[in-house]
């Protein structure tokens, strides 16, 4: 197994500092997923602006988190997955949507199950999504604008995903209470 560097705002390249000690202001910490990726600046860039941009997205605040906790638990990211979990939580989006999304049941509340089913489909269908399940998620009240959201949701969770299963990164404490095992 490769082992990848923890960096932190002192210690990592010089291009990844200041992305990481932004972090810490956001965060209170730099998590131990940014201070992986700070062994590439440019990709920890790029993953703090993708994360940034979908923060800004049309998408409702629950649907972002459905799109993110969804994507996480079909790549079997157990960090992202306890990560999101506990962010949801912490946004107020209710423990049994939370719970629902992270053992991948569908949701009560038609608009958000159209998401968790759009990202689903966008996840294991590499993208080509039926256009069934895209008039589904129009039906239930999203527009195409949130389509785009979705696929920007999605492109930012394989980025961390993908850094996550390669690296093993290690779960923060902060996350703890919501860990998170990908079924075999």
């Amino acid at each position: 197994m490769a082992e990848f560097t923890v960096y932190d705002e002192t210690d990592a390249p010089a291009d990844a500092r200041p992305q990481l000690e932004a972090a810490k202001k956001r965060m209170g910490f730099v998590t131990t997923l940014n201070g992986v990726m700070a062994e590439s600046p440019e990709l920890l860039a790029g993953y703090n602006a993708l994360s940034e941009q979908f923060n800004k997205s049309s998408l409702p605040g629950h649907a972002k988190h459905a799109v993110l906790i969804t994507a996480s638990v079909l790549n079997g990211c157990e960090y992202c997955v306890a990560a999101h979990s506990t962010v949801a939580l912490r946004a107020r989006v209710p423990a049994e949507v939370v719970e629902a999304l992270r053992a991948g049941r569908p949701l009560d509340d038609p608009a958000l199950e159209a998401v968790r089913r759009l990202t689903g489909a966008m996840v294991t269908q590499r993208g080509w999504v039926d256009d069934a399940e895209v008039e589904a998620f129009l039906a239930a009240g999203h527009t195409r604008r949130h389509v785009l959201d979705v696929v920007l949701g999605v492109g930012m969770k394989t980025l961390s995903n993908y850094t996550n299963h390669i690296a093993h990164t290690p779960l923060d404490p902060a996350w703890k209470e919501q860990e998170w095992t990908a079924p075999s």
